[in-house]
């Protein structure tokens, strides 16, 4: 009902192009990132922030360095992060070309 005769044009057949068009699992994985509160803020800080230490990221956010670190590791396992060591500091950076856009889009300002 409704539906266009040729298949082409159909809705169902539109809609699955629509899906197709998408890498789904990556998208949901980048979002799966960004919803969560603390990775949000971290990334957040560190899009403001290149190269903040565990520590300054910790007392920026209010968390332990513990905490922080927890977080890191997965924004480096899915490739939004890199860490560096310079001394004896670690320093942190938010790599991801589409998460630094996603954050200008939410209002994240650089400084």
């Amino acid at each position: 009902m409704g539906e266009p005769r040729t298949l082409d044009g159909s809705p169902v057949e539109l809609g699955r192009r629509a899906i197709g068009d998408v890498e789904i699992a990556t998208w949901a994985q980048r979002f799966d990132l960004l919803s969560d509160p603390n990775r949000l803020e971290i990334l957040l800080c560190l899009h403001r922030t290149p190269g903040i230490s565990v520590g300054e990221l910790a007392a920026a956010i209010g968390r332990t360095e513990n905490a922080i670190s927890q977080a890191l590791r997965v924004l480096r396992q899915e490739g939004c992060v890199t860490s560096s060591r310079e001394g004896r500091t670690v320093t942190n950076r938010l790599t991801d070309p589409i998460i630094h856009e996603i954050l200008h889009t939410i209002g994240a300002k650089h400084a």
